[in-house]
């Protein structure tokens, strides 16, 4: 589907332009959008590779576990199906702890790691879980402590007061994921 909106958004700025007389317009603003684009990546890499760097540390060092301890509260009332000191709730934990730092693409390999564990544990494969949908749930709406990427893009852009959202972003990610565990408690179906 996203495709198609891509694909319908491209077609549409092309033909606009060439109507428009824009074509010389539109041709230098792709170029130096894909040099920003480029930009952008790169800058973005090196934090990942940071906190992807530190994530892999943390469990070498068994720092996970005494994660997955101090979020034992929370991950029980989310997770109660999940038998305690599992790899899922570890790997659970450790992408909360890099979605509360705003680590929104160091998160993503966790959550998939995250996902590979709770489809082991789930009995029928063919179906997600109750945990999976949680947990799909949780890192979607990304409860946020401090908005690191957001912040590192704003200061890029030239902003004076990076962290000047934290209040938004706050009291966003608590509605958002308020709203979202609301909802998938009660739409659960009969799975495990």
């Amino acid at each position: 589907m996203m495709n198609a909106v891509l694909v319908g958004m491209l077609i549409f700025s092309v033909v606009s332009a060439a109507f428009g007389g824009n074509m010389e317009a539109l041709s230098a603003a792709a170029l130096s959008g894909c040099g920003e684009a480029v930009t952008l990546v790169i800058s973005l890499t090196g934090m990942l590779c940071l906190w992807c760097g530190l994530m892999k540390i943390a469990q070498q060092c068994r720092l996970t576990e005494a994660v997955a301890r101090l979020f034992r509260p929370l991950t029980r009332l989310l997770f109660p199906e999940l038998p305690a000191g599992s790899p899922a709730l570890q790997a659970i934990c450790m992408n909360l702890s890099a979605n509360l730092l705003g680590l929104g693409n160091a998160a993503t390999p966790l959550g998939l790691a995250a996902m590979q564990e709770l489809q082991k544990l789930n009995r029928q494969k063919d179906t997600a879980s109750n945990a999976m949908v949680t947990f799909v749930v949780l890192n979607t709406a990304s409860l946020q402590l401090i908005p690191t990427t957001c912040a590192v893009l704003r200061q890029q852009a030239g902003s004076a007061a990076p962290m000047e959202i934290l209040p938004a972003v706050w009291l966003s990610s608590v509605a958002s994921a308020a709203a979202a565990l609301t909802l998938a408690r009660l739409l659960r179906g009969g799975r495990h």
